[in-house]
């Protein structure tokens, strides 16, 4: 079990990005998980557990197509409302710029996640969801480690390294601020 205090991320990984519209760029990632489809999916879609290592909460459960529901990125005190577009368990989710896909595989889950973001922040983007999904790992494995997220995973050990490997991997630009 790795606590919260213990963790570091390991090296950027299994990332790609795709254009879209103007500065809009599409960040896909994908993750072997040692769990299932089915307990994967329970934590992708229900506030409870989406608050274990997410990087955002939502006041419904997202498992049911044209729920409306309001998600609020942790470090931001204003929620949007946005619509599930797709829920078909435990394969597919989507809203909105997010896309979940799990595929059964030997010893769990691949999951790939489709994330729409601006150019300019997706080695941050990158990097963030890569400790969120190590979070979500350890979460569905059931051994928690609580959500790295927003402000508190930019101050964690190992997140200028994870940075700049993502900016590397991904040829994209490190903010500067």
């Amino acid at each position: 079990m790795i606590t919260r205090e213990q963790y570091v991320p390991g090296p950027a990984r299994d990332a790609t990005i795709q254009k879209r519209d103007g500065d809009k760029w599409t960040l896909v990632l994908v993750r072997q998980l040692r769990q299932s489809p089915e307990k994967v999916w329970k934590a992708i879609t229900d506030p409870a557990e989406l608050k274990e290592w997410a990087p955002f909460d939502v006041d419904r459960n997202l498992a049911t197509v044209g729920v409306t529901f309001k998600l609020t990125w942790v470090g931001s005190p204003t929620p949007i409302e946005l619509t599930v577009t797709r829920a078909d368990a435990p394969k597919v989710l989507e809203f909105t710029d997010m896309r979940w896909e799990l595929e059964p595989v030997a010893g769990g889950t691949r999951l790939t996640l489709w994330s729409s973001l601006d150019r300019r922040y997706v080695a941050m983007g990158a990097s963030g969801w890569h400790i969120c999904l190590d979070a979500l790992d350890q979460f569905v494995a059931g051994t928690p480690m609580g959500r790295i997220a927003g402000p508190a995973a930019m101050k964690s050990e190992g997140w200028k390294e994870l940075l700049r490997d993502y900016a590397n991997l991904l040829r994209a630009e490190v903010p500067s601020w």
